[in-house]
C-alpha cells in the first residue's frame, strides 16, 4: 500500500478551520449524547444507534455525511479502546491552550480528485501538484536544472531567523521543502514515462556536503530523486538499476582511458569541460559521466570501465 501526502494551498485555511470546528461540534454532541444515554439507560450507544440522532446534520454543518459517520465511528472506537464513559471535549478556540488539532475525516466516496484539486462537498481545495534538480544530466545530453529553492528564500529566511519569528521560519522551511518535492516528483514522473530503463549512479551526497557546494548539494535532493525513481519504476514496470559510479567522471566515455587531463573527482569540481589527452574528444563533465553510468548499467565493460 502506498500513502500519498498532499498539501492543500494555504488560501483554503479559513474554510478548513471552519470545517474542523464543525467536526469538533459533531464530536462533542455525540460524546455528550452517548454519556447521557449511558447514565439514563445504563448502556452504550453504538455507531448505528447514534446515526439516528445525527441524521440531517450534514446540511446544518456543511459536512459530508461520510465525515459525520467517520467521526461517530472514531469516537465509539476510542471509547472502547480507553474504556471510558466519556472522552475529552474537542476545543476549537484558537486562543485556548487546550485547542484540539484540526481534523476533518472522510471516506473515499466523500471526495473527488480532478485537475489538481480535491472536491469535498461544495468546496474545492487546490493542491500542490507533487505527483506529476543542481543540474541532473542524462546520457542523451538532456539537462534538468534545479531552481535552487533554498537559495531563492535564503535571504528572507535569514531575516525571519534573526527576528526570531518562529512561525515565519517554519512557513518558509515548509514552502522550500514542498517546492522541492513538487519539482522532484514532476521530474521523476517525466523520466519514468519517457524511458523503459533508468540507470543511476550511487552518488554519496554525504561526501559532497563536506565541500564548498554543500548548500547546493542539499538543495538538490539527490537521495529523494533516487527514491522516487525507484518506486515509480516499480509501479510502472520500468527497469531500474543503480551502479557504482566511481571514476565515471574521470574515464573517457569514448576510449575508456583516464588521462592527466581528466577531472579528479571532488577536487576538480570546478572543471566542467575537458579534453581527453588520449583520443582528443572534448567532454562535458556531466554528460561524460552519464554515458559511463549508462555503459555500466548495460554491462558494457568493453568501454574500459573497471568495477571496484
Amino acid at each position: 500500500m502506498k500513502t500519498l501526502k498532499l498539501r492543500i494551498k494555504d488560501k483554503h485555511c479559513k474554510v478548513l478551520d471552519q470545517l474542523a470546528s464543525e467536526v469538533n461540534f459533531v464530536w462533542n454532541y455525540v460524546n455528550d449524547l452517548g454519556f447521557r444515554h449511558l447514565k439514563r439507560k445504563g448502556e452504550f450507544l453504538s455507531a448505528f444507534d447514534i446515526a439516528k440522532y445525527t441524521k440531517g446534520t450534514s446540511k446544518e454543518c456543511n459536512l459530508h455525511s461520510q465525515t459525520i459517520q467517520a467521526v461517530t465511528e472514531e469516537l465509539v472506537t476510542r471509547r472502547k479502546q480507553f474504556k471510558k464513559a466519556k472522552l475529552k471535549w474537542r476545543v476549537s478556540n484558537k486562543k485556548s491552550a487546550r485547542r484540539s488539532l484540526g481534523w476533518v475525516p472522510f471516506k473515499k466516496v466523500a471526495i473527488k480528485y480532478a485537475n489538481g484539486y480535491v472536491q469535498y462537498g461544495k468546496h474545492q481545495f487546490k493542491l500542490w501538484d507533487s505527483y506529476g534538480l543542481s543540474k541532473y544530466t542524462f546520457s542523451d545530453g538532456t539537462v534538468i536544472s534545479n531552481p535552487k529553492f533554498y537559495r531563492k528564500y535564503e535571504q528572507t529566511l535569514g531575516i525571519a531567523q534573526r527576528a526570531r519569528n518562529k512561525k515565519r521560519v517554519r512557513a518558509l522551511h515548509a514552502k522550500i521543502a514542498n517546492s522541492r518535492k513538487d519539482h522532484l516528483h514532476k521530474a521523476s514522473t517525466k523520466l519514468v514515462n519517457e524511458n523503459a530503463l533508468i540507470i543511476v549512479g550511487d552518488l554519496n551526497a554525504k561526501k559532497l556536503v563536506k565541500t564548498k557546494m554543500a548548500k547546493s548539494v542539499l538543495d538538490t535532493g539527490f537521495s529523494a530523486l533516487k527514491t522516487m525513481l525507484k518506486y515509480k519504476c516499480e509501479n510502472a514496470g520500468v527497469l531500474f538499476e543503480e551502479v557504482q559510479e566511481a571514476y565515471t567522471t574521470q574515464i573517457c566515455s569514448c576510449c575508456g582511458e583516464i588521462t592527466s587531463s581528466s577531472p579528479k573527482g571532488s577536487t576538480d569540481l570546478g572543471i566542467r569541460e575537458w579534453e581527453c589527452m588520449s583520443c582528443g574528444t572534448v567532454h562535458d563533465r556531466d554528460i561524460n559521466s552519464a554515458l559511463n553510468i549508462l555503459a555500466l548499467g548495460h554491462k558494457r565493460l568493453a568501454v574500459g570501465i573497471t568495477l571496484f
